[in-house]
Formats: C-alpha cells, sequence, structure tokens
C-alpha cells in the first residue's frame, strides 16, 4: 500500500545520501586539494519529503489558473481604453512632448542631412531596380519616411528603399505589367510601359501594406519569428545575386528583354552572355568605364571614411558627390549624344496627386504582396531590435508592423514601391548623432526639397552610376556568403537551410524561394523531432542529478532502475519512434518476450482444457460403473465377496469422483502460474522503468496512448513503470485527455527523476492496487 505518511521518503536518502540530507559525500579524494575543498564550499543541504503529483498538488495547494479572455479586453470600451490605443498606435504623442531639444535637436539634425545624402542616389537607383523611372524612388523616399516618423517606435532604423525589396517588386512589374499593357483593366493613361509598371507597382505597395496593418492590429508579429536567420541572411544574399545581375544591362549598356519566373536569373545571365558580342564597342566601353569610375570612387571614399571614422564629424558623402560630378561631367562632354551612354532622363518636379488604386490587380498580387510584406518587415524588426538593445529602449513588433503597413499604404497611394529599411542608412543615422525619427523627417524634407525644385538637374545622370551605386552597396549583403564557412562549423541544420534557401531562391526566383525555404525549414524542424537523442540515465555519485550514461563516464545506472529521457517532446509524429528507442535502450526485446509469454500462456490454456475433458471421461467412467456388477471367481465365501463388493461399489465412485476432481484442480493450479520465471522465460534485469518527461512541452491523443501502451507492455514483463517531471500544464493536458484512472494514477507521476528512484527503489514489486494489466488503446 502507499504510505500516507510524507516523512517516509527521507527513509532513501538517509541510506544512500547522508542521515536526512541530501548532500555530496566527501569523496573528492581522487580530486586536486583546492577543487574539492571549492566544491565543499558551494554543497547545499536539501530535506523534504518524497513527494508523487497528488502529494504535490495537495502540498502546493495545485489550483485551475484563472483564464483571461484577450477578446474581453479588446472589447471594453472607455475613454481610458481610448486614450491608450491612441499612445499605442501613435507613439510620436508619447515621445516628441518629452524630446531633449537641447541634448538631441542638433544630432538629429546632422544625422537626418547625412542619410537625406546617401538616400538621394539610393533613390534613384533602387527605383531603376524596381523596372521604374527613378523619380519614383524619390517619391519611396519621401512619403513613407515622414509617416513612419508618426507611427514607428524604433528611433535609429531609417526607412525608406531598400535593394532587397526593389528587386523583389522588379520581379512583379516584369512579369506582369507587359501583360497589364494589353488587359483592359489599366487606364488609358497607363498604355505606356513605365506607367503600367508603377501602377502595377504602387498597387502592390497598397496591398503590401494592408497585411501588414492587418497582422499588425491582430498582434500577428510573432509570424516574422518562422524567418529564421539562417533563412533571412540565405534568402538576402540571394537577392543580393539577384540584383547584381539585373544591373549588368546597365554597367555594360545592354536592352535586355524582361524574364520572370523560375530561372530567370539564369536566362538573364544567359541573354547578357548572348548580346555581349553583338552590342556596339565604343557604346559598351564608355558605360563600363563610367560605371567603373564610378564605382572605383565609391569604394574609395568608404574607405577613407572608415579610415577616418573617429575624425570626421559626419561620413564623407561619397554617392552624392559621385552624383554631382558624373552629371556635371555627363552634361559637359555629352555622353547621352556622343557615345549614346543611357541617362536618367527627365525627371517631373513637383509631387504627383494620390492615385486610387487598380483593386483589379489584387488577384494577381496576393502572393507576391504577402511575401514582400513577411520580408520587409522581418528586415526592419530585426534591425530595429539590434538598436533597441544597443541604446537600452523597447521596440514593438506590432506597432512596428502597423507603422511599416501605414508607410507602403499611404506611399502605394502616392505613387510610391514597397520600401522597407537599410542597414547602411540606419547605420549612418546611429553613427552620426542620431536619437530618434526627427532625424528621419529631416531626410524627407530634404528630399522634398530635391523632388520640388533640384529633380531635373540630374536628368543628365548616366544609369551606368547608379548601377556602381547599388552594385558598391551589395558589399555587406554579398560578404553572408562566409555564413558558410562559419555555418559549418557550428551548426550543419543551419547550414542547410542557409544552402537550401539561397539555391532556391536563385533558381526559383524570390517570391517561389521563399516559400520553398520557409516549408523546407518547417519540414528540418519536424524531422529533427522526430528524431530526437534518447539516452538512458545514471545517477551522478552522491547527488539527485541523473545524466546520460553514454556521456558521462561517471553517472551509473541505479541497480534494477532504468531511466529514460527524451530530448524532445512526445506528439504524433514522434510517439512510435519513441516507443521503439524506449525497448530498444532498455535492452529487452518487449514485443518477444511478451508473444513467447502469450504463446506459453496459450498452451497453459491448452493443457487445461485437455485436463477438463479428462475429468469429464473419469466422471462417466465412474457413472457408468454403477451398473457393473463385479464377479470375481476366489476361494472365499461368497456372500463375503458380495458384501465386499457392494460396499466398494457405494463408496469407490464418489470418493474417485471427488479424488479426480481434487486432482484436477492441483494440477490446474500448478499450471496457472503466469510469471515469467514459472513460464522458463528470461527475466528483465530491472524491475523499475522510469521515464523522464521534462521536455514534454504538450501531449497530443497519440502521446497519450502511447504512453498508456507502455504501460501496459512493460507491466506485462513484470516491470512497473513510473513518471517524473512533468510541466503543470503537460499535466492539465493529462488530465483533459483522461490519462489517469484506476490503473495509471497520479501517484505513479513524481515531481523529479530521484523521488521516482527512490520510491522504485523501496518498492521493486508492482504498486498493489494498481491492477497488472493494462487495456491496449
Amino acid at each position: 500500500m502507499w504510505p500516507t505518511d510524507a516523512s517516509w521518503g527521507l527513509e532513501y536518502c538517509t541510506l544512500i545520501l547522508g542521515p536526512g540530507k541530501i548532500r555530496p559525500r566527501d569523496t573528492q579524494a581522487l580530486l586536486p586539494t583546492t577543487q574539492a575543498m571549492e566544491l565543499r564550499k558551494r554543497d547545499y543541504h536539501m530535506e523534504r519529503p518524497l513527494l508523487n503529483q497528488e502529494q504535490l498538488e495537495e502540498l502546493g495547494h495545485r489550483g485551475s489558473a484563472p483564464r483571461t479572455h484577450q477578446w474581453q479586453t479588446w472589447l471594453q470600451c472607455s475613454r481610458a481604453r481610448a486614450h491608450a490605443l491612441l499612445l499605442q498606435h501613435l507613439p510620436i504623442l508619447v515621445w516628441l512632448p518629452r524630446y531633449p531639444v537641447r541634448d538631441w535637436l542638433l544630432g538629429d539634425l546632422l544625422s537626418g542631412l547625412s542619410v537625406a545624402i546617401m538616400q538621394l542616389p539610393q533613390g534613384l537607383a533602387y527605383a531603376l531596380l524596381a523596372g521604374l523611372p527613378p523619380v519614383f524612388g524619390l517619391y519611396s523616399s519621401f512619403y513613407p519616411v515622414f509617416i513612419y516618423f508618426l507611427f514607428g517606435t524604433s528611433r535609429h532604423i531609417s526607412v525608406g528603399t531598400f535593394a532587397v525589396m526593389s528587386v523583389m517588386v522588379g520581379s512583379v512589374t516584369e512579369s506582369l505589367a507587359p501583360q497589364a499593357l494589353n488587359d483592359s483593366t489599366i487606364n488609358e493613361t497607363a498604355r505606356d510601359g513605365d506607367a503600367a509598371r508603377v501602377q502595377v507597382a504602387s498597387t502592390l505597395s497598397v496591398l503590401v501594406g494592408l497585411f501588414q496593418v492587418g497582422l499588425g492590429l491582430v498582434h500577428f508579429g510573432f509570424v516574422v519569428t518562422y524567418l529564421s536567420e539562417p533563412l533571412v541572411r540565405g534568402y538576402t544574399t540571394a537577392a543580393a545575386v539577384q540584383v547584381f545581375v539585373s544591373q549588368l544591362k546597365y554597367v555594360f549598356g545592354l536592352h535586355l528583354s524582361s524574364h520572370s519566373g523560375p530561372l530567370s536569373l539564369i536566362y538573364t545571365v544567359l541573354e547578357v552572355c548572348w548580346k555581349l558580342p553583338q552590342s556596339k564597342v565604343g557604346t559598351m566601353v564608355s558605360t563600363m568605364v563610367t560605371a567603373a569610375v564610378a564605382g572605383v570612387v565609391l569604394v574609395l571614399v568608404k574607405l577613407l571614411n572608415d579610415k577616418l571614422q573617429q575624425q570626421l564629424p559626419m561620413p564623407i558623402p561619397g554617392e552624392l558627390l559621385t552624383l554631382i560630378g558624373a552629371t556635371s561631367i555627363s552634361y559637359g562632354v555629352g555622353l547621352k549624344h556622343r557615345f549614346e551612354v543611357d541617362v536618367v532622363g527627365n525627371i517631373p518636379t513637383g509631387l504627383v496627386p494620390p492615385v486610387a488604386p487598380n483593386s483589379q490587380l489584387f488577384s494577381k498580387l496576393m502572393g507576391s504582396a504577402f511575401a514582400i510584406a513577411l520580408v520587409g518587415f522581418a528586415i526592419a524588426i530585426s534591425l530595429g531590435k539590434i538598436f533597441a538593445l544597443r541604446h537600452g529602449y523597447r521596440v514593438d513588433s506590432n506597432q512596428e508592423l502597423v507603422a511599416l503597413g501605414l508607410s507602403n499604404l499611404i506611399g502605394g497611394i502616392f505613387q510610391c514601391f514597397p520600401v522597407s529599411c537599410s542597414m547602411s542608412r540606419s547605420l549612418v543615422q546611429e553613427s552620426t548623432g542620431g536619437n530618434s525619427q526627427v532625424a528621419g523627417a529631416v531626410s524627407s524634407l530634404f528630399i522634398l526639397l530635391i523632388i520640388v525644385k533640384l529633380g531635373e538637374l540630374f536628368r543628365c545622370l548616366p544609369k551606368a552610376v547608379l548601377a556602381a551605386i547599388v552594385i558598391v552597396n551589395l558589399k555587406g549583403m554579398l560578404g553572408q556568403l562566409s555564413d558558410v564557412c562559419s555555418l559549418w562549423k557550428a551548426n550543419r541544420a543551419d547550414l542547410l537551410i542557409w544552402l537550401v534557401t539561397f539555391m532556391a531562391t536563385i533558381l526559383l526566383n524570390l517570391d517561389l524561394g521563399l516559400v520553398a525555404a520557409v516549408i523546407f525549414s518547417l519540414l528540418l524542424v519536424v524531422v529533427r523531432t522526430q528524431r530526437p537523442h534518447y539516452s538512458i540515465l545514471g545517477q551522478v555519485p552522491d547527488t539527485d542529478i541523473y545524466r546520460d550514461v553514454a556521456e558521462y563516464s561517471e553517472a551509473k545506472e541505479v541497480p534494477g532502475v532504468k531511466v529514460f529521457r527524451s530530448s524532445a517532446t512526445v506528439y504524433f509524429a514522434n510517439a512510435e519512434f519513441y516507443s521503439d528507442a524506449l525497448k530498444q535502450r532498455c535492452g529487452v526485446d518487449v514485443d518477444l518476450l511478451i508473444s513467447q509469454k502469450k504463446k506459453l500462456l496459450k498452451k497453459q490454456e491448452q493443457l487445461k482444457l485437455k485436463q477438463l475433458q479428462k475429468d469429464k471421461k473419469l466422471q462417466k467412467q465412474a457413472a457408468s460403473s454403477k451398473d457393473t456388477s463385479v464377479s470375481i471367481n476366489v476361494n472365499s465365501s461368497l456372500e463375503d465377496m458380495r458384501s465386499n463388493n457392494v460396499e466398494d461399489c457405494k463408496v469407490s465412485p464418489e470418493d474417485r469422483m471427488e479424488d479426480a476432481t481434487a486432482s484436477g484442480q492441483e494440477d490446474s493450479k500448478a499450471l496457472d502460474v503466469s510469471t515469467l520465471k514459472a513460464l522458463g522465460l528470461p527475466q528483465p534485469d530491472f524491475h523499475s522503468l522510469i521515464l523522464d518527461l521534462s521536455a514534454l512541452s504538450f501531449v497530443d491523443t497519440v502521446c497519450l496512448k502511447s504512453l498508456k501502451n507502455i504501460f501496459r507492455d512493460f507491466r506485462e514483463i513484470e516491470v512497473e513503470v513510473y513518471m517524473a517531471a512533468c510541466h503543470s500544464p503537460v499535466v492539465s493536458q493529462l488530465e483533459a485527455g483522461h490519462f489517469f484512472d484506476a490503473s495509471v494514477t497520479k501517484k505513479h507521476l513524481f515531481a523529479s527523476v530521484h523521488d521516482a528512484v527512490t520510491f522504485a527503489l523501496q518498492h521493486p514489486r508492482p504498486v498493489p492496487d494498481s491492477p497488472v494489466s493494462v487495456t491496449r488503446l
């Protein structure tokens, strides 16, 4: 019977670990003296009763946790609630009244000017990357930045055009704009190619914004966690390769046909190789020289900035100086007319009026918009959290999703394309003294000045210079190719995710590549949980700690007790592997032993049936002997013989019946022994099995059935099963699944592995009040 006194659990501790205490013995003689002294200094003493789950709940007064329904909070309507929502979704009302003007304003002005100087050439270059006229890059550098200034929570990221986002937009415009030209859904004013691509890009931006705002309002910011760091880095590296290839036509002055869909990158490279010999030598050389000179100047300026970082108050604006110089040389020399070098062309001044998106394109843009929304948010939130951790403030991921979504939504109405944040500009904004999004507002106002008054000055700017700016800014992302070496040493599974993401994005294009990468990443997680690490645990000497005996040479198995642990939770995908690994690690062929036992028991039943048939036959013979006269020819008195014969006939049939029945019952009792020892079968070298369930985070119905079957199978071979170290949510799920019953009670679940081992050693036989057989589910 189970003991009722809680103090009985100290008995094992007294025998094994000291008198009433769990304390390491002074068995450190093999260690150096100083190390042994340090270990003794860190000794701790603990005395408590041995606890199973039932006793633990009684001792800790476990009760059901109060349930809070989030939807009830959302539906609350009050003045305080409305004020809290306003401050939550419009953070500028929180930080702007507290803005320290004297401390931060000068740094933000200088930082905003530095970012704007970078934003101008990058906006022009990334618009070409998106397949749009350069002026729309300036629009995308103004509207979204100002919107983020109002709604964003990060103080340091620079929102605007970004190479990865631009190339994703470019792949969409290249695939849909030619189709849109022949589609009656496009307005009459959008019949030319540029206008068609602008309409596709702005509609895409609105749809991206709707996705991001919707996900942010329902607190779905966690969805970005499915994009792991190796996945994002592999994806951005492949996108950088896509960007590099897309700029080759501007570097060599080629006119290529548009390619979209799977293998489009391969087709583009092949077409470049095919058209290079066919191009005009003078035009190609002039364009290449222009791009090369611009690239060298940009690299030298960046190296100079890195070397003089501590001495310069702000980085040398190499990109702006390159733009001004290249535009001046192009205008003076006449690169467009004399050498046929492509230039930016007309840049209209002033802002464009808002235009409603083409809702009939939504169905075609849905998949691409969702992928761009996720990638843009993943880049923004990762950079935002890096700067927030560095400067000691908090970034709200859901509000960031809303802010980025509103930037794209409102920007799309004003004919912008989808944006995110740029790592290079964000680093400049931080390093030049930026402390808040006031720097972003300053940069957007500077871009507004360019749009209204100065944009037309860059109409002679060669596109090859913009291509050089794009390629030089890819240095950081292309440098992520070194991840292959570091991940090979650190984690091969992450390396596999990186390589699959990279190759899928290169071959399948950006949208399908992202889908394939996410699916592969999730499948890899499932596969890794299907094949976790299984181990038999042993006790570290003189402690209550249990570790894998294969890893810890001093950890020894407790005689008569097997402790089994899985490194992952048990659910439908690995429940069968868990059962198989358990039976294998225990060193006993459980299924074979149960099969042999059943065969012998079946044979025993057959012997019982034969014995019963024999008893019935004897009963029939005894009954027939009543009517049979017995005559014996001997030289004795006939009367004496008859009298003796009559007595024998009266007594012996009943006696023989009773004797036969008694002997049959004794034989039946002898045959009814069903233990392994009595059946002549090998017995396991352990009497108790303990399942360490500390790794379980949840259980499903398949896990419950597997655990039930483990109880049933091991009890069939005379091994009692216990469980240990279940977390409280898992216990609640076990209760909800009706796991505990008359055969498996909470007395079989212990607070720790050591509690279970203690009880198993004190009770080497199955629990008396628990049935030995459990119905297999």
